[in-house]
């Protein structure tokens, strides 16, 4: 018997989920706001609802023999039916952490892992304070200001010296509370990493865990521009990336992918800085370069198959597509090394991811 896969949102990360459940023959339903949402284009059936919708969602979860998300500011309330009925994978637990960022970095804390230093701030005048603990007073020391909750692609952050907190000359650094809206926020002590990583990884129902190799990520106005594998990051810099990924998700009780971002400084230690409970944007190289893919990975995980080998076959570079796609995705088919993926987005806008593309660059 076919087996149906919920998705909550219906974006492009569930779009990719629905192509890869297709290859395996399991049969998806998307829960989206917008009609004819990107995931619904290529889905057996769309429920158009709000995502906090209980209703919609016990009809949801009667169609569905499991259920996952594609985005993690999915309300975690509204999933509690999902979750009692033994349907959500990932659970609440990991959507509930990655939500707010002080709640994510006390949890990276209580696993032994090592975030920037940060400090909690409700205030203009706590954001002063806990910038010059971090650095000790030092008025050049940098810091960034980031909201707890719903901030993504560089939005809701700011990044400021001590002094110009201090002895503030910008409209925008006045009160630096209320320009980010008023709500609780972190202030983080800019790291001077090397470069940035990622790893990909997920764990099965059994509690098997399967690892990408991690890639190295460029961004372009806080926007993830390139990813590319291999990272080139030394052997001790991988096997403590990939570490701190399998911890992260025994420490959840995962089942899943998820995508775990790190600051890799001068001496090799690691920095974990986020991490987000689904497929992850660094990691759509696995399309090209890997036989299992992120994606059907995902769907594999939260079905309860067995996980596929995640070896890579070849080295690979993503590009994301930005704004408006065509020029460059015409471009690029045209050289015919390049596997180029369009989203189906109906109005492109400056920022917006609209695709991405990866080539090949050689044998692993």
């Amino acid at each position: 018997m076919t087996e149906t896969l919920g998705i909550v949102g219906g974006g492009q990360l569930g779009r990719m989920l629905a192509l890869a459940a297709a290859r395996l023959d399991v049969r998806v339903v998307v829960l989206d706001p917008t009609p004819n949402a990107p995931a619904a284009q290529v889905s057996n059936e769309q429920i158009v609802a709000a995502y906090d919708d209980v209703s919609a969602l016990a009809d949801l979860a009667s169609r569905c023999d499991a259920i996952t998300y594609e985005f993690e500011n999915v309300p975690a309330a509204g999933l509690e039916a999902l979750e009692s009925g033994g349907k959500l994978r990932p659970g609440r637990a990991a959507l509930a952490v990655s939500q707010d960022r002080l709640t994510e970095k006390n949890f990276f804390v209580s696993v032994g892992l090592d975030p920037a230093p940060f400090r909690q701030a409700d205030s203009h005048a706590d954001i002063v304070a806990a910038a010059s603990e971090l650095h000790q007073g030092r008025s050049d020391g940098e810091v960034i200001v980031k909201t707890r909750r719903l901030g993504y692609d560089g939005k809701g952050q700011a990044r400021v010296t001590v002094d110009q907190l201090e002895s503030p000359t910008a409209q925008d650094t006045e009160d630096l509370h209320e320009y980010l809206g008023g709500v609780p926020l972190v202030v983080e002590k800019l790291v001077p990493f090397d470069y940035e990583i990622s790893v990909i990884g997920a764990r099965g129902l059994d509690g098997s865990v399967a690892l990408y190799d991690p890639a190295r990520n460029t961004h372009e106005d806080g926007i993830l521009a390139t990813s590319t594998a291999p990272s080139g990051a030394d052997g001790d810099v991988v096997v403590q990336a990939r570490q701190a990924t399998t911890d992260l998700l025994h420490g959840l009780d995962y089942v899943g992918v998820m995508g775990v971002e790190f600051f890799v400084n001068p001496d090799g230690s690691l920095v974990v800085n986020e991490f987000a409970p689904r497929v992850h944007n660094s990691g759509h190289w696995t399309e090209a370069a890997c036989l299992c893919s992120q994606f059907e990975q995902h769907v594999r995980a939260v079905t309860g198959r067995p996980l596929g080998n995640p070896r890579r076959h070849s080295n690979a570079e993503m590009r994301n597509l930005l704004g408006d796609p065509l020029p460059t995705a015409t471009d690029m088919t045209s050289q015919g090394d390049w596997m180029v993926h369009l989203y189906g987005k109906g109005e492109a806008r400056p920022g917006r991811k609209m695709g991405h593309a990866t080539r090949l660059t050689g044998p692993a």
